[in-house]
């Protein structure tokens, strides 16, 4: 789908999707759905925090990390997307750059690991994955 439309109408559809939500959200997004998840997070006002599943973009995509702002990036070690495509250096980079940035990197190689729907489904990535959101959840 994301080839039909282009990855810039998927953005588009997050930021819309949101529009009539109030401000104080954590915005959450998986795989390609990182690309609206982390631009709302880092543009509009009044974002509690980020959590970005299996994919980041260097945070000067959007004008840099802001101020205070926590975030959570997932990912597996060798998933040839996370890894292989540069998502994981940009997930280094944004966490370090956060003043509140936790990079989890999960043992595997697996893309949507916590789709239990598909074989790359894994239990126990996606139990630690969990506790660590919520224990974000409960601070903002």
């Amino acid at each position: 789908m994301a080839e039909e439309v282009g990855s810039g109408e998927v953005v588009a559809r997050g930021v819309r999707a949101v529009e009539d939500l109030p401000a104080g959200l954590v915005y959450a997004g998986v795989s390609l759905g990182v690309l609206p998840a982390q631009r709302l997070a880092q543009t509009r006002p009044g974002a509690r925090g980020a959590v970005l599943l299996e994919a980041c973009l260097p945070a000067a995509a959007h004008g840099g990390w802001p101020a205070g702002l926590p975030v959570q990036v997932h990912g597996t070690a060798a998933d040839p997307f996370f890894a292989g495509e540069g998502d994981l250096d940009a997930a280094r980079a944004l966490v370090a750059e956060a003043d509140d940035g936790e990079l989890v990197v999960h043992p595997g190689d697996r893309h949507l690991f916590t789709d239990r729907s598909l074989p790359s489904y894994d239990a126990a990535a996606t139990a630690l994955l969990t506790g660590r959101v919520l224990e974000l959840l409960a601070r903002v």
